[in-house]
């Protein structure tokens, strides 16, 4: 079973911009109820799409440079990546059903 990758400032760019494969990563904090709420689905996600798709996971307290460059201002956002670039944001707690449309829609 895989888990989702934990984005830091310092791996965004080989993880992410980098990537061969669409990307994407739930922006959260350990404070955030809406943010649990997402995290089972985008854990979920990391053994559905395993080689397909990378999962990722990226604190924003602890790493706010990726977050400000990305215009985050309130979270969970959800960024889905193709060959480094932005191409879907999903911006709060939706249900699993709305995530997999949008991934799958980038597939």
């Amino acid at each position: 079973m895989s888990t989702p990758i934990h984005l830091t400032d310092d791996t965004f760019n080989s993880e992410v911009i980098k990537s061969d494969i669409p990307v994407i990563i739930d922006f959260w904090a350990t404070w955030c109820a809406p943010c649990r709420m997402i995290a089972p689905i985008i854990e979920q996600f990391a053994t559905e799409y395993e080689g397909k798709v990378k999962v990722c996971k990226l604190d924003v307290d602890n790493n706010q440079n990726v977050a400000m460059n990305y215009g985050i201002r309130s979270i969970p956002t959800v960024l889905i990546f193709k060959n480094g670039v932005v191409v879907d944001t999903i911006v709060g707690a939706v249900p699993k059903k709305v995530l997999k449309e949008r991934l799958d829609n980038q597939l």
